[in-house]
């Protein structure tokens, strides 16, 4: 089975919104989820959330805001499908 090679992470929030962060492994998103989202889920204090993909721009969010999260494993030989 091929690896995958990066992971789109879908971000749920209040409101509606949704957002797409991309980290190049799982293992990245394990760090940043284990010790900046979860430990954090219920506080109303902003959270950096990594832009990898994007030099000099930052995403920040309150970690109650976020309702659901969808981690979508990206393949090179992906078809974009928007």
């Amino acid at each position: 089975m091929p690896k995958p090679s990066e992971y789109a992470v879908h971000l749920f929030l209040i409101g509606g919104q949704r957002e797409e962060v991309r980290f190049p492994t799982i293992e990245d998103f394990q760090k940043w989820y284990g010790s900046e989202l979860k430990p954090k889920a219920q506080s109303d204090d902003f959270i950096n959330i990594p832009l990898k993909n994007i030099q000099g721009e930052y995403m920040v969010a309150r970690p109650s805001s976020i309702v659901a999260i969808r981690l979508e494993p990206v393949y090179v030989s992906s078809v974009d499908r928007f």
